[in-house]
């Protein structure tokens, strides 16, 4: 099974390719108890995606979800006109459901202030 840089180089050469053909390719292949073959999709996205860097691990680091992304620390208004700040964000500030927050608004930027704290604090 290639792995990193050799996986990447393969599923290039092998282009147009059907996607059985590119896990066969890259010998994702394991034979089951009949003597049939077969195709181990799930573990080459999985190394095609770590290969690209993109990390599929538990996520115990601060700063990722449960999906292993890096959070981006950039929010964009939906097409209602809400401002979503993401359940990984509200996590690492041990926010709860029901926490309250005062909104200071400044020429083109939002602060949230705890209820109950001083603009000094952070």
């Amino acid at each position: 099974m290639l792995k990193g840089s050799d996986l990447l180089a393969k599923v290039k050469e092998l282009g147009d390719a059907s996607k059985s053909e590119l896990v066969r390719g890259c010998g994702y292949v394991s034979a089951k108890k009949d003597g049939t073959e077969r195709l181990n999709f799930t573990a080459f996205y999985e190394a095609l995606l770590e290969a690209k860097g993109v990390s599929l691990g538990d996520g115990g680091g601060q700063g990722r979800g449960k999906g292993g992304r890096k959070l981006s620390y950039v929010a964009t208004v939906q097409g209602n006109g809400n401002l979503l700040v993401g359940k990984a964000y509200t996590a690492m500030l041990d926010l709860a459901p029901g926490d309250e927050f005062e909104i200071k608004l400044g020429r083109k930027q939002i602060r949230l202030i705890p209820a109950g704290s001083s603009d000094e604090e952070e």
